[in-house]
């Protein structure tokens, strides 16, 4: 595991404008009484995708940049920063790890203030050619790319991201001295300025603990254990029009600090009002990183 312990140059947050923003629908989680699980493999014959329905919620959607106050890492749980990246081609696996996590470490300790961070997984996704209704985001694009992740989410719940700590720093002896470490995701676009299926990120002042459900990821080889989102009306969402290649949306995925700070952002892609039936399809990286 590759840690960075000091940034290296200085990288510039988006200042915001004024604001402005869309009504769209999010998909939030139906109620259950039942612990929803997905899977993220087929199914063995005869057992569902999920055991949970998701229902389209029509929110509204401010654009960040039109912010009367710039959002803040531990505040709202995510900041848009201006962080041009040397890579050249997103879908090169060598120019990722062998440039893009060097400056995604060092971008995550500029926005954090943490002292050392650790890229441990990245994954780049792409919008279905047809624009089929949002999913799961467990469908191959036809590339070897995921489909955008259509279903309100936390990567990480209070149990699975206390977890990761000792997945990522493996010594039981350094990992027992962290006092204290976050999760944050870093979301960039990889071809241009999005333009059908931006992030949204929800403040993470606006959700209370009871409407975050534990739902399990199936996997081949192991269960993750992440967040679904009940529905509330108090929730704020942002989104940040047209990102583009140079810019990196970063937000809270965990934080072990107990009070006082953002803990959980939960998101999710959604489909833009009214985009023009020649718009590129989105296609972005969204990386891991603990602090």
């Amino acid at each position: 595991m590759t840690a960075l312990a000091v940034p290296r140059t200085r990288l510039r947050p988006v200042e915001p404008v004024h604001p402005a923003g869309v009504e769209a629908g999010l998909n939030y989680l139906v109620p259950t009484a039942e612990r929803p699980v997905s899977y993220a493999f087929e199914p063995p014959p005869g057992v569902p995708w999920e055991n949970c329905a998701y229902e389209l919620r029509p929110m509204p959607i401010a654009d960040g940049r039109r912010a009367g106050m710039r959002p803040g890492i531990d505040r709202e749980g995510f900041e848009l920063w201006d962080a041009p990246s040397a890579v050249t081609d997103f879908l090169d696996e060598g120019q990722i790890r062998g440039v893009y996590y060097a400056e995604a470490m060092e971008l995550a300790l500029q926005v954090t203030g943490a002292r050392r961070a650790y890229v441990f997984d990245h994954l780049v996704r792409r919008r279905e050619r047809d624009r089929s209704a949002l999913s799961f985001g467990r469908r191959d694009t036809g590339d070897g790319r995921p489909a955008v992740n259509g279903r309100i989410h936390n990567d990480y719940t209070e149990a699975s991201g206390r977890a990761r700590l000792g997945r990522v720093i493996e010594d039981a002896g350094e990992a027992a001295r962290v006092r204290r470490f976050a999760i944050v995701n870093i979301w960039r676009s990889i071809r241009g300025p999005v333009q059908d299926t931006p992030l949204a990120v929800c403040d993470a002042r606006s959700v209370n603990a009871a409407e975050l459900v534990e739902s399990e990821v199936r996997y081949p080889r192991r269960t993750g254990e992440i967040y679904h989102l009940r529905h509330a009306p108090q929730h704020r969402w942002w989104y940040f029009d047209r990102m583009d290649r140079h810019e990196a949306l970063v937000f809270k995925q965990y934080d072990s600090q107990l009070g006082g700070v953002a803990r959980f952002v939960p998101h999710t892609a959604f489909d833009l009002p009214d985009v023009p039936a020649d718009a590129p399809l989105r296609e972005s990286i969204e990386l891991r990183c603990l602090v």
